[in-house]
């Protein structure tokens, strides 16, 4: 096999691998995907305003989330179903972002529970919530994801319905025999079973709480002393109130562009977001990072980190956990070397006068340099 020299590469060595409906569900967008394609596009519009004779021979990529110690700011976003992907699923997330020295979110639709993940060993892990009808179900899950040393929770409040995903109704979308949605073991909660479309959407569609609201943020904070990232913020407003209810944290996410099509690349709502928090919460962001020049465009428009999705599946299915190493060692030293070329010697440094988007205005009035 040819040898992978970037994060996008392993999406092709995946379409090879998986089974089409698996591929499919873990590839597709909602609707037309043309937010899919932005959340992509939108950073090849941002270019960059390097500074050069900085010394830039020690780069400090080490950041903190949420109090927490990372190597760098680039952690790893909830998908679902990982051992759809690699027997070892979720269990290989685990042990490679802990390697890495970053966080993990385990989503709730995991293959693996978090007990099973808290085995891996020593790590930072944060637990995504979906919010189910059954109150006690998730006070439930929120304990157990507590008790086993879980550290933050990140809501996701862009899915009171499931997205339309075409390919997944094609394909009659369910989860293979085999695996279970493991944190969901043994509660009498119905299956995903054969539907006459997507199997997953009609399984959300009866468990899922369609009235999940505002009031809600502030009752898990009743229920955990975890803090809580609301993750699916896509405009200021949201930021506000998100400020309002209490949360710890912003994810400026559109759902790896499988929710509502034609929203914005989350990259192009991020500065918006981060105006709308005022420096209150920290706001990360997730969708379309496949690039160290990537991470930081998201840092110069404020966010204080981002979370990947897709790039680890893709090379989880690729080569397992060494796979994920990978990704996360590639961007890591993409990141590493954009940060030397645009001189900046720590993520501090990163500034917004670092880039040129299609929506500033001519650098007439930049503070004039000193040396």
């Amino acid at each position: 096999m040819e040898e992978v020299t970037n994060v996008t590469e392993y999406q092709e060595i995946a379409k090879k691998k998986l089974p089409k409906m698996v591929y499919d569900y873990y590839a597709s967008g909602a609707e037309d995907q043309w937010t899919l394609a932005e959340n992509r596009n939108a950073f090849s519009r941002i270019l960059f305003r390097p500074r050069i004779l900085i010394d830039v021979s020690k780069i400090d990529m080490t950041t903190t989330v949420l109090g927490f110690k990372i190597s760098m700011p680039i952690m790893i976003a909830p998908t679902a179903m990982q051992k759809m992907a690699h027997p070892e699923g979720e269990y290989a997330t685990a042990r490679a972002a802990s390697a890495a020295g970053t966080i993990m979110t385990l989503s709730s639709w995991a293959t693996s529970s978090v007990e099973e993940v808290a085995s891996t060993g020593p790590g930072i892990r944060f637990f995504q919530l979906y919010v189910y009808k059954d109150r006690n179900v998730v006070a439930q899950l929120v304990r157990r994801a507590e008790r086993a040393g879980f550290k933050a929770i990140a809501l996701t409040v862009d899915t009171p319905r499931l997205g339309r995903r075409e390919a997944d109704i094609k394909n009659r979308f369910v989860l293979p025999p085999f695996l279970t949605l493991k944190n969901f073991e043994g509660l009498d909660l119905g299956k995903m079973d054969q539907a006459n479309d997507s199997g997953l959407a009609s399984y959300v569609a009866g468990q899922i709480d369609r009235t999940l609201s505002w009031k809600d943020v502030q009752w898990l904070q009743t229920i955990t002393s975890m803090p809580i990232l609301v993750k699916g913020v896509i405009t200021a407003e949201d930021a506000r109130l998100a400020v309002q209810a209490g949360a710890a944290g912003i994810i400026v996410s559109n759902h790896g562009a499988r929710q509502l099509d034609y929203v914005p690349a989350t990259i192009s709502a991020l500065e918006e977001v981060v105006k709308g928090a005022q420096g209150r919460i920290p706001v990360f962001l997730d969708g379309g990072v496949r690039r160290g020049t990537d991470v930081f465009k998201a840092l110069a428009l404020g966010a204080s980190g981002i979370f990947i999705g897709r790039p680890v599946v893709f090379s989880l299915a690729a080569e397992g956990e060494a796979g994920v190493k990978k990704v996360l060692q590639m961007l890591r030293d993409e990141f590493e070397l954009t940060m030397a070329l645009s001189g900046c010697r720590s993520l501090k440094e990163i500034t917004r006068n670092h880039i040129v988007t299609e929506w500033d205005t001519p650098h007439a009035a930049l503070p004039a340099p000193r040396l």
